[in-house]
């Protein structure tokens, strides 16, 4: 009977669900999960200082952006970076990053929009963690290689026209800093933000002081979104999509129905025939 319960117990540890958002604790019990994939999305050089042993390193900027536009990288390329990471459906994925955790939400929407739906980001930043709590490996590390097989699902990705002709029929949330949304900086040709869109830095999803970008606690996170309507469908952009990657990861764990606008701000900016706004608008 002891042995029956060891054994039901060892097959739950083993197929527990990754939180979306990764305590220390959790990847302290879980570190050697055989399915457990640890990818490091910081740049080459930091990863060969100091990595969690048996991290992947998947440099953010040359691989998870695409084109001037900074697009999704096309589905040829994804499925490849995937299968080298050592990527399968069994797999439980963890993403890490430096000091702002916007980089490796990128890497959870993708992994989403892909069908890798056991994916999640660890809470804090690398290295704010107690000295010897984790295994430290300055070796690269090469996975094993899997043939991943990406299950599309579109209903995260939205284009430009998914974003004109929902202006009035789902919240259109802008998460980049309140300069960029009220018309002072832009990356794009023009200044503002999307018609009727909310402004909701996606900034306000973790801790600004100090050298940690810790992700806030979940309780707390439900204030910053308390006025959406649940049942209204939420679409994402920021000036790159990383911001509203953030902002996508909170509102799927507290319920909400959200996507994200693959071409941002430096699409819609860019185009003249869309409708723009400027100044703070209305909440």
């Amino acid at each position: 009977m002891k042995f029956i319960i060891f054994l039901l117990l060892l097959t739950n540890l083993l197929l527990a669900k990754i939180p979306d958002v990764v305590p220390l604790s959790w990847l302290k019990v879980h570190y050697n999960d055989p399915n457990l994939v640890i990818i490091d999305v910081r740049d080459a050089d930091s990863y060969k200082q100091g990595h969690l042993k048996n991290a992947v390193n998947i440099p953010v900027f040359e691989n998870l952006f695409y084109g001037e536009m900074m697009r999704i990288p096309p589905l040829s390329k994804l499925r490849e970076l995937f299968s080298q990471a050592g990527i399968n459906d069994k797999s439980e994925i963890l993403v890490y990053g430096d000091t702002n955790p916007i980089w490796s939400a990128r890497f959870y929407w993708i992994s989403k929009v892909l069908g890798a739906d056991n994916v999640g980001i660890l809470k804090v930043s690398y290295g704010n963690w107690d000295k010897d709590l984790l295994p430290i490996s300055t070796t690269d590390y090469k996975a094993t290689y899997q043939n991943f097989t990406p299950k599309i699902n579109n209903q995260f990705l939205k284009t430009k026209l998914d974003v004109l002709t929902s202006l009035k029929k789902a919240y259109i949330i802008d998460g980049r800093p309140t300069q960029f949304y009220i018309g002072e900086k832009s990356h794009a040709k023009r200044y503002g933000h999307i018609t009727n869109a909310i402004n909701l830095p996606g900034s306000l999803t973790y801790d600004t002081k100090g050298s940690d970008r810790s992700i806030k606690d979940f309780d707390k996170l439900k204030e910053i979104y308390k006025d959406l309507d649940p049942k209204k469908p939420i679409i994402l952009y920021c000036e790159d999509g990383a911001d509203a990657a953030m902002n996508f990861l909170v509102l799927k764990k507290l319920g909400y129905n959200a996507s994200v606008y693959d071409g941002s701000w430096l699409e819609w900016g860019n185009d003249q025939h869309l409708p723009i706004e400027k100044g703070h608008g209305e909440r």
